[in-house]
C-alpha cells in the first residue's frame, strides 16, 4: 500500500469516527433537547396515532375518540360534554388538557409504565401502550339531578359519600362542550377565544376552583368550635347574645334578618340562623380555637387534590375581634369552594370524621385488567363524636322546623343549613344562595350523601333570595338520586 493510499484510508477512517461521534452526540447526549424542541412534532404525532383511553361513570364511558384521517389522527370526543366537563376537563391537540384528562393523562394516553408488561421495550421503540381507562366515583343520577337543578343559572354542586370520601357529583354551570376544543383547526381556535371571552365564564370550574363567602353555612363550623371548646354545653341554654350585637372595638351593630335572636339558645340560633349569636360565639371561642376548627375541616389547605388541584378555602388567621365576629358568620375574608362545604357537611354526618375526597375509583387496561383500585383514604377526626351528634340534631331541626324545610325527603332523615352570603362593594351584589346538607334513608345504618349547593344568580328578588328557597331544592334532588328515593 502506497503512502498516499494509507493517508487517504486514515483520513476516511477519521471522518467515519467523527460521523459516529456526532451521531452519538445527537442521539444520546442532546436527545433530550431535540425531544423538547417545539419544532419536533414526532412525539405529538405519535401521541395521536391511537385512540385515547376512556373516563367512565357508572361503568359507562363518557368520552371516546374519533379517527379523523389527519396527521394527528385521533381526536377526543365527549358524551354529555357539558354535564361532565367539570370532571373530565378537555384534551385538546392545540391547548393541552385539564382536570381528569390532565391528571390521568399517563393512563389515558398509554404512556404510563404500568400499562406495559415490557416498559423498557416501550422506551426503546418509543411506542405507547394502548390507553387505559379511568373509573370515576360519580353517581350518574346525582350528577344529572345537580345539573338539571341548576338549570343554566350560575352556580355549583358538590356531593360526597361521608363514610368514604367518594365524590358523587361535581357540577358547575354554565358549562361548555369540551369536544369543541379537541382538534387543532380554526374552528377550535374560534371556540377557545369565544369561551375565554365569555363573561359567564363557562370554563371556570366553580365546584373546585371558585371560592365564595359561605355565609351562614359556615355557622356549622362555628357551632362545632363552640361545642368542642365548651363555650356552649347545653343546646337549649341561653347564649347571652344581645340583638343587635356591637362588633368589639367598633360602633358597628350587627343585626339579624328576623326576630327572636336576643339571648337565643344555640338550637334556636342555628334553626333560624341568628348572625348575632354566632358572631359572639366566634369571639368567645377566640382566633386560635376558630382557626384550629376551620383548618381541621380543610380550610387553608393548599395541597388538596382529587386528583386535580382544588383551590384552597380560606379562614383568615390574622384578625381582630370584630373581624373574627364577621369571619365566624362566613363573611369578611372567609371563602370556601362548594367541595369544601360538602366536606363540612360530610364530617358532621360521619360522626366528626372527615375522609379526604377523591374522584378516581381506579384505573384499568383497555381490556379491563385492573391497574389500581380504590384504597382507604386518610381520615381526620375534626371534632368530638359527641359534638357531631349534637350538630346532626341541629341540622335536622333546620330541615324539620327551620329555614331548610325545602330539603325534606320522605323516607329519609335530612340535616341541613341554609346560607345567604353578601358580596360586592357595599354588599351591592346579588347574594349567593347556599345550602349544605346530608341525608340518611330510613333503612340505612349511616348517612350516604353530603351535598353543598351554591347559586350565584338566584332567580328571585333580592329580599327573597335564600339558601332555603333557591339552593335547598337542588340539594334535595341530588340526595334523593343517591338514596334512590
Amino acid at each position: 500500500m502506497t503512502k498516499y493510499i494509507r493517508h487517504a484510508w486514515a483520513f476516511c477512517a477519521l471522518l467515519l469516527v467523527a460521523l459516529l461521534v456526532n451521531a452519538l452526540r445527537v442521539q444520546v447526549v442532546e436527545a433530550g433537547s431535540y425531544d423538547a424542541s417545539p419544532a419536533n412534532r414526532r412525539a405529538t404525532i405519535a401521541r395521536y396515532q391511537q385512540p385515547r383511553g376512556d373516563i367512565l361513570v357508572g361503568g359507562e364511558p363518557v368520552t371516546g375518540s374519533t379517527d379523523t384521517g389527519e396527521q394527528l389522527r385521533y381526536e377526543r370526543t365527549y358524551r354529555d360534554g357539558p354535564l361532565y366537563a367539570p370532571v373530565t376537563g378537555f384534551a385538546s391537540q392545540r391547548y393541552g388538557s385539564t382536570f381528569l384528562e390532565d391528571a390521568e393523562d399517563g393512563v389515558l394516553s398509554g404512556t404510563d409504565p404500568m400499562l406495559s408488561p415490557f416498559p423498557l421495550w416501550n422506551d426503546v421503540s418509543r411506542t405507547p401502550s394502548p390507553g387505559g381507562n379511568v373509573l370515576t366515583t360519580l353517581n350518574r343520577a346525582a350528577q344529572e339531578a345537580a345539573y338539571r337543578g341548576l338549570a343554566r343559572r350560575k352556580g355549583a354542586v358538590a356531593a360526597i359519600e361521608p363514610g368514604t370520601g367518594r365524590i358523587l357529583a361535581l357540577v358547575s354551570t354554565p358549562s361548555y362542550d369540551p369536544a369543541e376544543l379537541s382538534g387543532n383547526s380554526e374552528a377550535t381556535a374560534s371556540a377557545w377565544a369565544r369561551l375565554n371571552h365569555d363573561p359567564e365564564k363557562p370554563m371556570l370550574n366553580r365546584a373546585v376552583r371558585q371560592t365564595y363567602p359561605p355565609g351562614s353555612t359556615f355557622k356549622v363550623v362555628t357551632a362545632a368550635a363552640a361545642l368542642d371548646a365548651g363555650v356552649v354545653t347545653d343546646l337549649d341554654a341561653s347564649t347571652d347574645s344581645p340583638d343587635p350585637y356591637r362588633l368589639p372595638g367598633t360602633t358597628t351593630r350587627l343585626t339579624n334578618e328576623g326576630d327572636g335572636c336576643d339571648d337565643a339558645s344555640l338550637r334556636e340560633a342555628f334553626t333560624w340562623s341568628c348572625n348575632t349569636v354566632f358572631a359572639k360565639l366566634g369571639v368567645d371561642v377566640g382566633v386560635r380555637g376558630m382557626t384550629e376548627t376551620a383548618q381541621a375541616f380543610g380550610f387553608n389547605d393548599t395541597g388538596l387534590r382529587v386528583p386535580f388541584a382544588v383551590s384552597p378555602s380560606t379562614f383568615d388567621t390574622q384578625v381582630d375581634k370584630a373581624q373574627l365576629a364577621l369571619s365566624s358568620i362566613g363573611q369578611y375574608n372567609t371563602r370556601a369552594t362548594p367541595l369544601q362545604m360538602a366536606m363540612v357537611a360530610a364530617a358532621v354526618a360521619n360522626d366528626g370524621q372527615l375522609r379526604t375526597p377523591y374522584l378516581v375509583e381506579g384505573t384499568t387496561r383497555r381490556g379491563g385488567e385492573v391497574l389500581t383500585g380504590g384504597l382507604p383514604r386518610p381520615v381526620l377526626q375534626v371534632m368530638r363524636p359527641t359534638t357531631a351528634v349534637q350538630l346532626k340534631r341541629l341540622m335536622t331541626d333546620v330541615v324539620k322546623d327551620g329555614t331548610g324545610t325545602n330539603a325534606a325527603i320522605r323516607g329519609a332523615t335530612v340535616g341541613g343549613k341554609t346560607g345567604t352570603a353578601q358580596h360586592g362593594l357595599g354588599n351591592s351584589g346579588v347574594p349567593y344562595a347556599w345550602f349544605v346538607s346530608w341525608a340518611q334513608a330510613d333503612g340505612d345504618l349511616e348517612p350516604k350523601v353530603a351535598v353543598a349547593v351554591v347559586v350565584e344568580d338566584a332567580a328571585a328578588d333580592r329580599g327573597e333570595i335564600s339558601g332555603g328557597g333557591d339552593a335547598a331544592p337542588i340539594a334535595r334532588d341530588v340526595m334523593r338520586a343517591v338514596l334512590g328515593l
